[in-house]
């Protein structure tokens, strides 16, 4: 219990302390936003600040910080470090970058965006690699739930019928303006995924049963304690296995959806470094509440076997009786479908960034929306489509280290004070060393060695960051200027 205790109270100590920094440096100011320059209705459109934050928490979050610290849970407390400082030094930096680069080019995509600081090789890697991914994300946050819902209904109602149901749901959000139906219906959903965390805390703090069966770090520090009870090693694989709740590269597809909607810069730090914060706290709940739960690790890692739905259901239901058993069912149905309509959204603003075609045009808007759920549709009937999927963990966190690195010349080429470049070059080149060790090592990817994964990623993430120095050193600033001061 102390350990989840301290690892709380640093997370919220993080969010008060280096957020401040982080929106200190950035240099916010009174310009107009996107949404009061040029509202349009559909997805240019004001929100208050409390309803931008609980959006952003369920567009970036969904069943990540459940799901993935679940799977992060079986390296023990750990995860707990990854996750507190991954929130505070890697991902609230991200998603606040992420969401005020867009804010500050007229609510652009994230493509975009590392397009103009990262060269145009790199702004046609970004529009395809975004626009798959979150199609991608869409389709399996699509199906999944379909299937569940199936098995809750009478059998007519099977996972096509659902599926279907799904589909037109998702073409309805994507083509309809954002106030409309997600700037209603996300922050009730968000509201439930807050609960349902602060419910598990409650128990495991309060109840004696589980109060007591909480784990501590220095448990797991030894020999014995170093492994995945599956024999994965720690290094890359839980920094990508816990990615919503620590940093994710999705979140930076997400930002740019809310930044058309901020009537203030003011409003950067709570919607974008408070929602990563938010879900690095439900992640670290979540995590807490999977070892805690099933006793040692090696127990969570079988019971995870029969997937993470089936886990979480059982934890809810075990843990807050009946009324956690409806906040499960409601979080693993709700959280991917509000996931893969956001998704299905980024990925029609991605393209119209791309073509510059005008979505306040109800004809041009469903020019777009038509073909990206046909073709998310026609994904949904592909058997190994599951086969695609693996590569999404490294594609994910890979994105985030482009994004990083995007933010960091940004701020570089602005003239932003070295401290700020560096709140960015440093996670960007840790990520770096994250996603190509990953890449080298992983069964899905190059399946190598640690001996030559290990040296490959920290050499090229030293190179990266070299490269980055020189560029400071040799004066290379002043290309884009939007930071007016």
């Amino acid at each position: 219990m102390v350990t989840f205790l301290i690892s709380l109270t640093i997370l919220i100590v993080g969010y008060a302390l280096y957020g401040k920094l982080v929106e200190k440096v950035f240099c916010i100011d009174g310009r107009k936003t996107p949404a009061v320059a040029h509202p349009d209705g559909v997805d240019y459109a004001p929100m208050k600040t409390w309803r931008l934050f609980l959006v952003q928490l369920l567009n970036i979050a969904g069943l990540g910080p459940i799901f993935g610290a679940l799977s992060g849970a079986c390296w023990g407390p750990r995860v707990y470090l990854w996750i507190v400082l991954g929130t505070i030094l890697g991902g609230g930096v991200h998603d606040f970058l992420s969401g005020m680069m867009s804010e500050r080019h007229d609510g652009a995509s994230i493509s975009e965006i590392v397009g103009i600081y990262l060269g145009k090789f790199m702004l046609f890697v970004m529009r395809i690699f975004s626009v798959v991914l979150l199609v991608l994300v869409g389709v399996n946050f699509a199906k999944n739930p379909a299937a569940l819902l199936a098995k809750l209904t009478p059998g007519w109602m099977n996972a096509t019928f659902w599926l279907v149901v799904v589909m037109l749901y998702y073409l309805v959000a994507t083509f309809l303006p954002i106030d409309k139906l997600i700037g209603k219906l996300y922050p009730i959903f968000g509201g439930c995924l807050i609960v349902m965390a602060i419910g598990l805390m409650g128990v495991m703090l309060f109840n004696g049963d589980y109060r007591g069966a909480m784990p501590e770090l220095w448990e797991y520090i030894g020999v014995e304690g170093m492994g995945h009870p599956g024999g994965t090693p720690i290094w890359a694989q839980m920094f990508v296995t816990v990615a919503c709740g620590a940093i994710s590269g999705f979140h930076a597809t997400q930002s740019p959806m809310v930044a058309r909607c901020m009537t203030s810069e003011r409003e950067g730090r709570t919607v974008f470094y408070g929602a990563m914060v938010t879900e690095g706290v439900i992640a670290l709940i979540w995590a807490a509440a999977g070892v805690t739960f099933y006793g040692t690790v090696g127990n969570l890692n079988a019971a995870l076997v029969d997937g993470s739905a089936n886990v979480v259901y059982e934890i809810c239901t075990k843990m807050m009786g009946t009324i956690g058993g409806i906040l499960a069912m409601l979080g693993v149905i709700a959280c991917p479908i509000t996931s893969g309509d956001t998704a299905f959204r980024s990925a029609r603003l991605t393209l119209s960034d791309w073509l510059h075609i005008d979505q306040n045009d109800i004809k041009k808007r469903a020019m777009l929306t038509i073909p990206v759920l046909g073709v998310g549709a026609l994904l949904t009937q592909w058997g190994n489509f599951a086969v695609l999927w693996k590569y999404f963990s490294w594609s994910n966190q890979t994105l985030a280290m482009m994004v990083l690195w995007a933010g960091a010349v940004y701020l570089h080429r602005n003239g932003f004070p070295p401290i700020a470049c560096y709140m960015s070059a440093l996670p960007a080149t840790f990520m770096s060393a994250v996603s190509i060790t990953y890449f080298f090592q992983a069964p899905e990817c190059l399946n190598l060695s640690a001996a030559v994964a290990y040296p490959v990623g920290i050499v090229c993430a030293v190179v990266f960051l070299g490269i980055f120095v020189w560029r400071e050193w040799t004066g290379h600033k002043g290309d884009v200027r939007v930071t007016a001061s």
